[in-house]
């Protein structure tokens, strides 16, 4: 008797028809009629996108692209950070150290030295600021930086089989005390008050419509392109052997493949997700500080997630608009209520809507077929 043929399941499509169709939809909106409607519809109308509009959404869909990093990790492969704030930090100080030798003589002080710089009697720029005035140099650092320090940090943290809370215990940890150092004057990251007052980018103006626009469009591309690249990896091998390592790392290791090698790989790709955010980030609000290392920012990334739904790509991104635009609401009409609201959020959502907001749609879908 001859044996049975190993047949092997078919490769996922990347995105459905629907998904290709609401792909270039949403290519359409954040590269043509989002700039049309801010730069040419007049002001007056009803139709014209305001300058804040532009700055809203274009933070939020920076947080998006955090959300979506944090769905590849926990929804895709079970490991719950709540440190990815860190890595949005360091690739948002780079592009800050970058922005601030932009500005110049234009400073309070007319030195060649950042303004805190020189009110703290600094003589020369300390020698992690060597390439800040290199924009190339800045997008390899953007890259470079938190890929890095994830991959040092986890390489050392899977090795040791490190796991479940203690591991989200470990990486709160890490961006608390990251948070503490940066605080410090003499690390010359600007201690309390970060980085502000930008003023030019690649020798163009930041505070003008065009380039608040395309900022705006770069920032949606990055976000559509990590998207279609998430997509892509979860539908492959590589993300099969991910979602396995989910479910039952323990088979897992029996069936032949060492878990670290994988685990490894996704958490730094997730950290430089959030690091090219965090660049992103900086030039459309303005400012980068330690705040933005604070453990109650990486949970918050957690909850968009949780919000959206796990392990559906498209969920964490609708959770991220759903919170901050929420947030954005609730801070300027009840803002002594917002942080009530958002634990309410995210009890109701972990005792009622375990799959997210995606969950109850496909739920409500199906019911209605």
């Amino acid at each position: 008797m001859k044996p049975m043929p190993v047949v092997l399941p078919p490769r996922a499509r990347v995105m459905s028809p629907r998904g290709w169709t609401a792909f270039l939809v949403a290519l359409v909106l954040v590269c043509g009629v989002a700039p049309l409607l801010n730069l040419v519809v007049p002001q007056g109308s009803v139709f014209h996108m305001s300058d804040y509009a532009v700055a809203l959404v274009g933070k939020i869909m920076c947080y998006a692209i955090c959300a979506l990093a944090m769905d590849l990790i926990w929804g895709y492969t079970g490991i719950l950070s709540l440190g990815h704030g860190l890595f949005f930090a360091l690739g948002g100080y780079a592009m800050g150290m970058y922005l601030m030798r932009q500005i110049g003589r234009d400073g309070n002080y007319k030195s060649d030295l950042p303004d805190f710089m020189v009110f703290l009697d600094w003589k020369t720029l300390p020698w992690h600021w060597t390439f800040s005035d290199s924009f190339i140099a800045t997008c390899i650092l953007i890259v470079a930086v938190p890929g890095i320090v994830a991959f040092i940090f986890g390489y050392f943290a899977f090795r040791s089989r490190i796991k479940g809370v203690y591991f989200s215990i470990i990486t709160q940890a890490l961006t608390f005390a990251a948070m503490l150092l940066f605080f410090r004057n003499e690390t010359g990251f600007g201690g309390n008050n970060g980085f502000t007052d930008f003023k030019r980018i690649l020798g163009i103006a930041i505070a003008t419509p065009t380039m608040r626009m395309t900022l705006f469009v770069m920032t949606g591309l990055t976000l559509l392109g990590f998207f279609l690249f998430a997509r892509w990896l979860v539908a492959s091998k590589f993300g099969r052997v991910l979602q396995a390592i989910r479910d039952a790392e323990s088979r897992v290791m029996f069936s032949g493949y060492n878990p670290i090698g994988f685990k490894l790989t996704i958490w730094t790709i997730s950290a430089i997700m959030c690091g090219v955010a965090g660049a992103l980030y900086v030039p459309q609000v303005g400012i980068i500080n330690p705040g933005e290392m604070s453990p109650a920012n990486s949970i918050e990334i957690a909850i968009w997630a949780a919000v959206g739904g796990r392990a559906t790509l498209i969920g964490p991104i609708i959770g991220a608009f759903i919170v901050n635009g929420a947030k954005s609401w609730l801070t300027v009409a009840a803002p002594e209520y917002w942080l009530y609201f958002l634990g309410m959020l995210f009890i109701a959502v972990t005792l009622f809507l375990p799959n997210g907001v995606v969950g109850l749609a496909k739920k409500l879908m199906g019911k209605a077929s």
